[in-house]
């Protein structure tokens, strides 16, 4: 299966290329390292595209990070597609990820995609992200996030579904981009619904375009401090990645 990359001009939104017209796959990526903006890679991680743990086709990407108890600073492992939606935008995000056969599930943190933009010309915050996808113990969680820059809310929607170590699963998202009451977000995991609420915000006040990341973001160790468990070597697959205007875009099934 081949792997669809479209080119985007800067300063223009995926989703601006799409919306008003007819449904539109706005990109693809089949789990390689190539037809990305660029690759999030801090401390120890590494991001490898690997022939022995697939979804489809022939490759996957394999995301990792290593716990240092020496080190303060984030662990990212991420591929990066930018200007992915900006507010006013609505869009289909989509993706297969697994977990390692041996993964301990904890409480803290493990990121696996999430949207985000530097806002640092605020003075306000730094790389900021709007909604993230996370596991919390074996739990996947999502949430918005609201408000200004400097005024910030989230909601979060927890304990969605179950997440199984060694098996692949599908992520699929809905999210109508507001800063007021007229948005929405929907989750499909392995296809069947556990998100839907409307009416409120899902993007906070500000035009800028935002990223779309996938892989994995250890943000627990980070923002804890150290590390719950003995497991300091933490690897995720991901493949079948996608965005569009349609939830077939966006859906590996359909592929």
């Amino acid at each position: 299966m081949r792997s669809k990359h479209f080119a985007v001009a800067a300063g223009v939104s995926l989703f601006a290329l799409g919306l008003g017209a007819q449904a539109a796959e706005i990109f693809r990526n089949t789990g390689t390292l190539t037809g990305w903006n660029s690759l999030n890679l801090e401390h120890n991680g590494s991001l490898k595209e690997v022939t022995n743990v697939v979804y489809e086709g022939s490759t996957a990407i394999k995301a990792t990070q290593v716990y240092d108890p020496n080190y303060t600073e984030r662990y990212h492992s991420e591929v990066v597609k930018h200007n992915v939606y900006r507010r006013g935008d609505t869009g289909f995000y989509g993706f297969m990820f697994r977990l390692q056969q041996d993964w301990q599930f904890q409480p803290q943190s493990f990121n696996i995609a999430q949207f985000i933009a530097n806002f640092s010309d605020t003075g306000c915050d730094g790389h900021m992200p709007t909604t993230m996808v996370w596991l919390s113990g074996n739990q996947l969680t999502t949430r918005v996030k609201y408000g200004t820059v400097c005024d910030q809310k989230t909601t979060t929607f927890r304990n969605l579904a179950t997440v199984t170590a060694g098996e692949w699963h599908k992520v699929v998202m809905q999210v109508k981009w507001a800063s007021d009451n007229t948005g929405f977000i929907k989750l499909w995991f392995d296809g069947v619904k556990v998100l839907e609420q409307f009416n409120l915000a899902t993007t906070v006040a500000d035009d800028r375009y935002l990223q779309f990341r996938v892989g994995l973001y250890a943000n627990g160790w980070h923002d804890s401090g150290y590390m719950q468990g003995t497991q300091g070597t933490r690897s995720i697959w991901i493949d079948e990645i996608a965005a569009g205007t349609t939830f077939a875009d966006a859906d590996p099934a359909q592929w």
